[in-house]
């Protein structure tokens, strides 16, 4: 076997590794986990070529420990850090960063955490089948590779005055440690708290904090559909319904 057969072989693998079984936050993924992995080092002890059982075992170690790291982090979940340094920690270190700026007593704050939020008991068929049902998806267990969390704004009052945060909710962006956009209330969104989970991704999506997953077809619903693209920005402003911190 070449070495370019190798490698193939190889990414393979780790491609399987990172399939959704593995990287959704959801209740056993740790079994999963642990299954998977013995799966694939199984198939690579098994294999022929000495080259490929040494190479891709190191590298299968490598990707598991990359995973799990990204899972302690919170990766695959959409939770709150209470700790201003750990936000900022969070926001400069990761590749890609969602912070959704809340305050406990807002309505418009809830809704956009139900359109962020990971079902963490939801079982994996449910969300398999989510990638090709018309029925809406939150957005953070569908993109692993991207941290996405909340953070209460009167625990990270530096980071308000720093961001010039004046109205909530606000949900930022952050690739490789600079801010990318930011989307204040809901007047990006269609100006209504019944927008749709698919306007939200459409929006991260054009700001590159998440991309698509090609291996799941066309079949899937990545964003706002073209009508309501063309009259995001046309609707009326409703004046009373964004919280401003300065009221």
């Amino acid at each position: 076997m070449t070495t370019s057969e190798n490698d193939i072989k190889v990414a393979s693998l780790i491609n399987r590794l990172n399939e959704p079984s593995t990287s959704s936050a959801h209740s056993g993924a740790a079994q999963d986990d642990e299954d998977i992995f013995a799966e694939l080092e199984a198939e690579i002890e098994n294999d022929s070529s000495a080259e490929f059982r040494e190479r891709g075992m190191e590298q299968l170690k490598r990707e598991m420990e990359r995973l799990q790291q990204m899972k302690n982090d919170g990766h695959g979940q959409y939770r709150e850090v209470t700790d201003e340094k750990e936000v900022i920690r969070l926001s400069a270190n990761k590749p890609r960063c969602v912070i959704h700026y809340f305050h406990h007593k807002f309505k418009r704050c809830e809704i956009m955490d139900q359109h962020l939020a990971v079902r963490l008991a939801v079982a994996l068929t449910s969300i398999l089948m989510s990638f090709v049902s018309s029925t809406p998806q939150r957005i953070a267990p569908k993109y692993f590779n991207t941290l996405f969390i909340r953070v209460f704004v009167e625990n990270v009052p530096w980071l308000v005055e720093r961001l010039g945060i004046k109205v909530l909710p606000c949900v930022m962006t952050f690739i490789n440690g600079v801010s990318k956009d930011r989307f204040v209330g809901f007047e990006e969104l269609g100006n209504t708290d019944q927008f749709e989970t698919a306007t939200l991704e459409w929006k991260l999506l054009n700001s590159g904090v998440i991309q698509k997953d090609e291996s799941f077809g066309s079949s899937v619903n990545y964003g706002a559909k073209p009508a309501m693209r063309q009259h995001i920005r046309g609707r009326p402003q409703d004046d009373d319904s964004d919280f401003d911190l300065d009221d």
